[in-house]
Order: C-alpha cells, then sequence, then structure tokens
C-alpha cells in the first residue's frame, strides 16, 4: 500500500494520525514578526498604489527569499495587476422627487454611492425607481425578479443576501440560511448593469449583509478600485450605492409603501418588481488615477513533477487610510490579513523546512482583495502557472490570534474532494470539523479561493472554530462578535503582543499537512458532483 493509503485505512479504522510529529515547526516567532511589521503605521494600512504597497511587497518578497522560495514569475518576485482608482471629488447628494415632499440623502450619512464606470463625471437625473426585491435573476431555479419590467435608465432598489435568507436550516430555493453568490452584493450590482438600469442601490440591514453601516462607509468612501480594462467598466451602471436602512423607510414612505411589507412579499417565488413612482437624481466627480498593482509570487519547485502545482494563498492589502476613530485614520489590518500573510511565510518556512516536494508549490500573496479579490482574479483569468495544471490548494483570511480551538469550521463545506482528506488531519489533531456556523454571511464569496474556485481549482478556506479551549463556545463567538462589531475594517484592527497563537499553529499545521499531501501524492482533487464549479475542472483536464 502507498504511504496515502495506509493513512486513509488508518483513519477509516479510526486510528489517530501522526499528523504533528510529521509537519516541520510553525514559527510563532514568524507569525509574530510579519503581523507585527505590515501591520505597522509605517505600511499607512497597505492600500494598493501607495507608499505603503511598496513597502509591504519589499517586505514580504524579502520574507519569501529568507524562507528559501524562488521568484515564481519567469525570474521576478512579481506580477503586474493594472488597476484604476477612482477617487470621488465631491460630496454627492441623492436627491428623489415624485413623493409627498423633495427628499435629500447625505453622504455617509444616509447612503454611499460610487461608480464603476472610469468617467470623470457621471450624472443621473430623474430616473425612475423600482422596488426588485432581491435582484435576482435565477433561470435554473425559475427565479426572476426582473420578470415582466424593463429597468433600462431606471434605479433599481435591491434587498441583500438571498430571499430565503432568514431559514433555520440549509433547505430552500436558495440553499435556505448559506449564502448563495446570489446574495452577494457583488452579484446584486452586476445583475441590474445586465439589466440595463441607471442605477442601483441597496437597503443596508446588519444581519443579512453579515456586517454594520460602518463597514459599508469604511470599504466605499476611500478610493475605489477596479481592474483596468479596455472599455473603462462602461457596460456597468452609471452610479452604485448603499443606503442605510432608516433612510430606505423613508423613501419607501415616500412611495407610500412599507418597506417591510415589500420585503416579506420579495421571499416568495413569483414575486413581481414594484415601481415607486420616484425619480432619483445624483451626479458623481472623480478623480481617475492609473496603477499597476503588484501580486507576489514565491515559487518552490517540485522534484519529480515540478509542471503540477499546489497553490496557498493570502491577500497582504487592507484599506489604508480610512474613516478615522478616535483621531486614528489608518486601517492596520493586522488579523485582515497580516496574519494571513504571517501564515504565508510561515508554511514557506516549513516547506522548505520538510524536503523538496515531488510538486512545485507556490506561495502568492494577492492585492486589492479588499477592493472584490482583484489580485486574485487576475492571476486567476492570467496564470503564471497554469490553471489546468495547478491540482489545488488553501487560502488564508485572518488566522485564529484567540488560541487553541476544539473545532474548525469549514467554509462551503460540501464542495469538494479536498474536504475528505483535510478531514482526517482534524481528527488526528483530536478536533472537529464542522460547517461554517454563520452560512448566510456567504463567506465561501468573499475572499480570494473563490477567484480560483469558480474557474474550477480546487481550494480550502476554513474558519477558526468557536470552541475554545480556554472558554468554550460562548467565549469564542463572543470573542467573534467582539471582532466584527468593535475591529474588523476599523482603525482598532491592530497588532495585540498578547494575543495567544496556538489556535492559528495547529491551523497551519492542517493547511501543511493536507498541501504536503497534495504536493507528494499524484491525486487531482475534484469538485462534488453537484457542485456549481465542477464543469470548469472536468473541461480543464484537457489542458494537463
Amino acid at each position: 500500500m502507498t504511504f496515502r493509503s495506509l493513512m486513509l485505512a488508518a483513519w477509516l479504522a479510526g486510528a489517530a494520525l501522526p499528523v504533528a510529529a510529521a509537519t516541520p515547526v510553525i514559527s510563532v516567532d514568524t507569525l509574530k514578526t510579519v503581523t507585527k511589521t505590515l501591520s505597522d503605521d509605517l505600511f499607512e494600512g497597505r492600500a494598493p498604489g501607495t507608499a505603503g504597497e511598496g513597502k509591504t511587497i519589499d517586505y514580504i518578497r524579502e520574507r519569501f527569499a529568507a524562507a528559501g522560495l524562488q521568484p515564481g514569475n519567469k525570474g521576478s518576485w512579481y506580477q503586474d495587476v493594472p488597476l484604476v482608482e477612482l477617487t470621488l471629488k465631491n460630496s454627492p447628494v441623492l436627491t428623489v422627487s415624485g413623493g409627498k415632499t423633495l427628499l435629500s440623502f447625505a453622504y455617509k450619512t444616509d447612503m454611499v454611492i460610487g461608480t464603476y464606470r472610469v468617467q470623470a463625471k457621471t450624472r443621473v437625473a430623474a430616473s425612475d425607481m423600482v422596488f426588485v426585491g432581491y435582484g435576482i435573476n435565477a433561470p435554473e431555479k425559475g427565479w426572476n425578479d426582473y420578470a415582466g419590467v424593463d429597468v433600462r435608465g431606471k434605479t433599481v432598489v435591491i434587498l441583500v443576501n438571498d430571499p430565503d435568507w432568514q431559514s433555520r436550516d440549509l433547505t430552500g430555493p436558495f440553499d435556505g440560511r448559506a449564502m448563495t453568490y446570489y446574495g452577494r452584493w457583488t452579484y446584486k450590482f452586476e445583475e441590474a448593469a445586465r439589466q440595463g438600469a441607471a442605477a442601483a442601490l441597496i437597503v443596508h440591514d446588519t444581519e443579512p449583509a453579515a456586517y454594520g453601516f460602518n463597514v459599508v462607509l469604511s470599504s466605499w468612501s476611500g478610493p475605489q478600485l477596479e481592474t483596468d480594462v479596455k472599455g473603462d467598466h462602461l457596460d456597468q451602471s452609471q452610479a452604485v450605492g448603499w443606503l442605510t436602512n432608516p433612510a430606505a423607510h423613508r423613501l419607501f414612505a415616500a412611495a407610500g409603501q412599507d418597506l417591510d411589507t415589500l420585503t416579506a412579499a420579495a421571499k416568495r417565488k413569483g414575486f413581481r418588481a414594484v415601481p415607486l413612482g420616484l425619480k432619483a437624481s445624483v451626479s458623481l466627480e472623480n478623480g481617475i488615477r492609473r496603477q499597476t498593482s503588484h501580486n507576489v509570487v514565491g515559487l518552490l519547485p517540485g522534484s519529480s513533477a515540478p509542471n503540477e502545482y499546489v497553490l496557498y494563498s493570502a491577500h497582504w492589502d487592507h484599506l489604508g487610510r480610512c474613516e478615522p476613530v478616535k483621531g486614528d485614520n489608518i486601517c492596520n489590518g493586522a488579523v485582515d490579513n497580516a496574519s494571513g500573510i504571517a501564515g504565508l511565510v510561515a508554511l514557506a518556512e516549513a516547506f522548505k523546512a520538510g524536503g523538496q516536494p515531488k510538486r512545485s508549490v507556490v506561495f502568492l500573496a494577492v492585492t486589492a482583495e479588499e477592493s472584490g479579490t482583484l489580485g486574485s482574479e487576475y492571476y486567476a483569468e492570467n496564470p503564471v502557472f497554469p490553471l489546468a495544471q495547478t491540482v489545488g490548494g488553501a487560502n488564508m483570511d485572518s488566522l485564529n490570534v484567540l488560541g487553541d480551538t476544539r473545532d474548525i469550521s469549514l467554509v462551503g463545506a460540501g464542495k469538494s474532494q479536498l474536504e475528505g482528506m483535510l478531514a482526517k488531519y482534524v481528527k488526528a489533531q483530536g478536533r472537529v470539523m464542522k460547517p461554517e456556523p454563520t452560512p448566510e454571511k456567504g463567506f465561501y464569496y468573499r475572499s480570494d479561493h473563490f477567484s480560483f474556485a469558480k474557474l474550477g481549482v480546487p481550494m480550502i478556506y476554513v474558519d477558526p472554530g468557536d470552541d475554545l479551549v480556554k472558554g468554550g463556545v460562548a467565549a469564542g463567538r463572543a470573542a467573534k462578535a467582539d471582532y466584527e462589531a468593535n475591529r474588523y475594517h476599523a482603525p482598532s484592527d491592530e497588532y495585540d503582543p498578547n494575543w495567544d497563537w496556538s489556535g492559528a499553529v495547529h491551523d497551519l499545521e492542517l493547511y501543511y499537512s493536507l498541501g504536503r499531501e497534495l504536493a507528494d501524492g499524484g491525486m487531482w482533487p475534484e469538485w462534488n458532483p453537484g457542485s456549481e464549479f465542477r464543469a470548469v475542472r472536468e473541461a480543464s483536464r484537457k489542458g494537463r
């Protein structure tokens, strides 16, 4: 029997597997040093295209080289990623006429708004407003919120998440409580543009959005990045943005409608869009700056199958200078995601210490995740190493700095064979692998693994478990809730010397064991039957 067969047989027989013994030491010093360095104020929040980017990618290059990696892009450590930055030069005001009184919605207070179009000036004038429910057009599910209505040139108002997000289980037209891609705000704007809408406004609601309006504000109020492509994104709606929940209630009341009543109606199949009898107007003025950002690519060449690749990814960017809180306007992004880059470096060190693998291992630090996974999407669409020859891998977005857990959460459970492979290593640690506790938050569609998954590459993405060894489930959930409410995408996401890295180490040991099995074996993990990514992977086999 092969080593892998023996391992699998032992697992099936219920025996503990010696994962830790086979795993080189994951350096806590590396985790601390890299995270502390990248989240220092000197790096200015690591926004792409700033002086902070130069410092960041230089530091990652130095750490990759010190770990024993080689430049991954034809002798270069970097892959150029063309971006365009749009910066609002005015404070736009959204006015709505046609109701009992003229409504005025203030920027940052009642709404945030911008554009994907690379234009100095954009104007939406007296555009008819239509409520389109959840803004979903899913032919395979027999669901179309745009049926029977022509929204070309109009402003659509949309609810966030899926119609069945309040389900208690994972059954329903849109997988029940688990968010599908149809629930993501990015999809809402994409579909609105396909329908020809002049503007699209999403109604913010904390629970289905999975974050407070403060997160929307910090993410949307600064310079906005897009990939720099031919056509300047003129196929997109002229204006896109978010309304606060109170602002949305005012809007619907002016139309003689009740938002809560229409929301309930939008959850039912067969819902039809509702014209609001209102007209929206807004003007945007943007400064335009074309720039080049960079992915950092490190390579550990394989010995006998160097043209087959195992991939580890993490994003290096954060929000840069953001909305100030108590005078602090640097969003340092210590947990999100300096810690993930620290994990990437620590894994590179471990792989080097563990000996040359048979397959090559790629360590990819990507840019512009916070702007919509732009760096990973650019790599996936312009791969340095062919995706058809990329075996699979793992993405790291925020490590566990709360301490050891008895469990680990699998994000997007049920999608690929990687999950079964990972399960035996989790069991060997004496831990339990659970489905994600908050599938309604749509984490599977919110980080860089999705860029590779949708083009067929099986990628694993796990979230630190809730069941802390010190404190249990209640303490774990409380700590995560506190981070989300008080530090996520805020200046307070700063390095803390008192963090407990033991949980991060054990999670990285899992990543290492899975990646080492892939790198030293011959398996090509596949997507499970029924997965939305299976057909793409099967087609890519022809390219191997």
